[in-house]
């Protein structure tokens, strides 16, 4: 089985524990995923399967939208609703609330656009080898490099006629709706909105409704993925890794050109103008005659050719 699989993750789930699930229920050795989410969340996770694996390289920067819920009046060490929760300054011990639209929506334009973003400590990034939430839980915290994010969108949504909604203890919750950069961390995003409007917030719920081209509509739950599979009526399901990279390029070959890109030779392409087709280094899908996707070829723009990199043909392996 070769193609992707867009799974609506549970809450409470790794995704690493959803992919060793995909891996049982399909008893397949070769699953992956792209673009992690943390347990508590939920949504979108783009679990790949067979060959469609190798594309994971191509899919890892795909930018992602997100329905998240801020929880303004405390900060927590996670920066989620699964950490602890940090006292604030006894100025701070009683922030104001009942922001205006005006306010809340001053705040969430501040954040929009290109910026620098510093990984929080409770997160599964490297440094020296180590990822962070492992020295955190050991009560170390590191200086960290901020990384550049974008925040295409990011706008408060409405639920109940109403921004905000108060809670007995002094708390209130905005929904937002986020459109943002691989690599953005939401919990650092809803801390920072809570500093702009001066009062300590985090992420109260996360729900990822879309990764790329992959949107909510067309995910499944796990315990739907086994029932299909138990009654082998996974092809409405189960997505070929063509669709995978909708915005990349592609070639249709001729039946000599696939042979020789299934056996790793190059493929002479060129415009009739003589100039060059694409960008030197440009990534490009190779098709076949018959409009599967063969191989993902790499174009140099001095030979005029493509030259297969990550081959997805089952002819490969005959």
């Amino acid at each position: 089985m070769d193609g992707i699989f867009i799974i609506d993750k549970p809450a409470d789930w790794t995704s690493h524990d959803v992919v060793a699930r995909v891996r049982r229920v399909l008893r397949e050795r070769r699953v992956g995923h792209t673009g992690t989410l943390d347990p508590f969340a939920t949504g979108v996770l783009v679990v790949l399967v067979g060959r469609a694996t190798r594309l994971a390289q191509f899919l890892a920067g795909a930018e992602k939208e997100y329905e998240a819920l801020i929880r303004f009046g405390y900060a927590t060490d996670t920066g989620d609703l699964t950490g602890a929760r940090r006292a604030a300054p006894e100025a701070d011990a009683k922030p104001r609330m009942g922001w205006s639209g005006a306010e809340i929506g001053a705040a969430l334009a501040s954040l929009r656009g290109e910026r620098e973003q510093v990984p929080p400590m409770y997160s599964a990034k490297k440094v020296q080898g180590k990822k962070l939430y492992e020295l955190a839980r050991r009560g170390i915290e590191i200086e960290r490099a901020a990384v550049h994010v974008s925040v295409h969108e990011l706008e408060a949504l409405e639920r109940g006629g109403a921004l905000l909604h108060e809670h007995e203890d002094g708390t209130c919750d905005l929904a937002v709706r986020v459109v943002c950069s691989a690599g953005t961390y939401i919990r650092v995003l809803a801390e920072e909105i809570g500093a702009r409007l001066g009062t300590g917030a985090h992420l109260a719920a996360l729900r990822r409704t879309r990764a790329g081209a992959f949107r909510l509509e067309e995910a499944v739950t796990l315990e739907n993925l086994a029932e299909k599979v138990e009654a082998d009526a996974t092809d409405d399901l189960l997505l070929a890794p063509d669709a995978a990279l909708p915005q990349m390029p592609f070639v249709h070959l001729t039946g000599e050109e696939a042979r020789r890109a299934r056996h790793g030779a190059a493929v002479r392409v060129a415009n009739d103008d003589g100039q060059p087709s694409w960008p030197h280094g440009e990534t490009v899908k190779l098709r076949d005659p018959e409009g599967n996707l063969l191989a993902i070829g790499v174009y140099d723009a001095m030979r005029e050719s493509l030259q297969p990199r990550v081959m997805l043909d089952a002819g490969e392996e005959k």
